[in-house]
């Protein structure tokens, strides 16, 4: 049957198939490129241009600073992609150095300059800090306007990932960990291959006070980890493949180091009557602190990941898959735990089962309490093989996570992702190939306003 047509074809001609279609190849070119031309346009319309502000924020920052040597950090707070955060640095690096600015590392620098991409409700907003010498801090700043689509990109998710800087170093850094803290952490220690170094915030700016040696006889393997957790009767405690250092309790501060194969806490909390009393500082509504079972893991002494023996166990599993790392979400009835195992799998294990995902995620996980949302996020980074990582908050209502937070770019590979002892916060550490060193961060989670 003929389907139907609105011009009826002459009677007793036939068009030859061939011809036909070569007539209407032209016409189907024609509509082909009207509609490349079409989503083209589209394409542009939706990329936004951000030289107006990059050319702003330059002018002002030369105006402080004057043209000479300065170092250069800049980091994204807002709600911007990776590829608008790496075209808006790579375009004021450009008018930083357009305008006379040479950019170098921060020994030979004469002024230092922190650019941080942030925004509020109706535009973005970058702030640049400039400090030169012993002077004042100089603060400059320039807004550009937020496209509807990226409002709502933005309120699609309730919470968002801040980043804090806490200290970089040519080495590796194994692991970061607070000990005081005002409003911001002013006294760390910062775990290597060779030492604890302690510092302290005084005159804006980590003095070293200390250094602590680690003795070891065998050595390390090749990918080095390690971990500081904070003590309640001495200072803290160092776990690292087959040797577990402790601090005295005195003066003068030492590590004693010794060849262990004790397993290592899985979460820093506070030991209470053979419980662990996990994040006093983010507690319940009503203060009380979550408590949950004091699990540990023994670590594979020549590897860079946990054997899968657990003590105690979790329900009924003494063991689990060899596992990278381990988050935790208490529920009203039981824990679950999340490990993110060696063959790329996350096993999500309740005490009575063992539930297997890939969920692309990297190697790294860590849980916070906070009081956001559902009270408990997993952190998670994207996996992948990229010189960079980025981090966002999940929530787990049942066994699938959702996203409650967008991705916070990170200057590297992430090496390291743990959570503190306080519970609501966490450190991560990532290693920047480009400038060969090793930087720290502390996330915390921001509710929605």
């Amino acid at each position: 049957m003929r389907g139907a047509v609105y011009n009826s074809a002459i009677p007793e001609v036939a068009l030859n198939p061939v011809n036909r279609a070569s007539r209407s190849a032209p016409c189907l070119r024609v509509v082909l490129q009207l509609f490349i031309a079409m989503f083209s346009l589209a394409i542009v319309a939706r990329a936004a241009d951000w030289s107006g502000p990059e050319q702003q924020l330059a002018r002002k920052i030369v105006a402080v600073t004057g043209p000479g040597a300065a170092a250069l950090t800049i980091e994204n707070h807002s709600s911007l992609g990776r590829r608008d955060s790496e075209i808006i640095q790579n375009g004021l690096r450009s008018e930083l150095e357009g305008l006379g600015l040479r950019l170098v590392k921060a020994e030979q620098a004469a002024a230092t300059v922190t650019i941080t991409l942030s925004e509020n409700a109706a535009s973005y907003v970058w702030v640049a800090e400039i400090r030169q010498g012993a002077g004042e801090t100089a603060v400059v700043m320039v807004s550009a306007p937020r496209s509807p689509g990226a409002a709502a990109a933005r309120d699609s998710v309730p919470l968002s990932l801040r980043k804090i800087p806490l200290w970089t170093q040519d080495s590796p850094i194994l692991d970061v960990a607070v000990l005081e803290e005002n409003v911001t952490p002013t006294h760390i220690a910062v775990l290597d291959s060779e030492k604890v170094a302690l510092y302290r915030w005084q005159g804006g700016k980590w003095e070293q006070e200390q250094t602590l040696a680690i003795v070891h006889e065998r050595p390390w393997p090749r990918d080095l980890r390690g971990r500081l957790i904070p003590a309640r009767d001495h200072l803290l405690d160092a776990y690292l493949p087959g040797v577990i250092c402790i601090s005295t309790a005195g003066v003068p501060l030492a590590l004693s180091c010794r060849e262990s194969d004790d397993p290592w806490p899985l979460v820093a909390g506070t030991l209470n009557g053979g419980t662990l009393s996990v994040f006093p500082s983010a507690g319940l509504a009503n203060g009380a602190a979550t408590v949950v079972p004091q699990v540990k893991a023994f670590f594979a002494p020549t590897r860079n990941f946990f054997t899968g023996a657990l003590t105690p166990g979790v329900g009924k599993f003494t063991t689990v898959p060899k596992f990278y790392s381990a988050a935790l979400l208490p529920r009203d009835k039981y824990t679950l735990w999340l490990f993110a195992a060696t063959d790329g799998q996350v096993h999500l294990v309740d005490g009575v089962s063992d539930q297997t995902a890939r969920l692309g995620w990297g190697s790294e996980l860590a849980s916070v309490r906070t009081q956001c949302g559902a009270g408990w996020q997993v952190l998670a980074p994207s996996a992948g093989e990229q010189a960079a990582d980025s981090v966002r908050a999940y929530e787990f209502p049942d066994r699938d996570p959702v996203a409650v937070s967008a991705p916070i770019d990170l200057p590297g590979a992430i090496t390291a992702l743990w959570t503190e002892a306080r519970g609501d916060t966490a450190v991560v550490v990532v290693r920047d190939q480009e400038a060969g060193s090793y930087a720290s961060f502390r996330l915390a989670v921001a509710c929605s306003q």
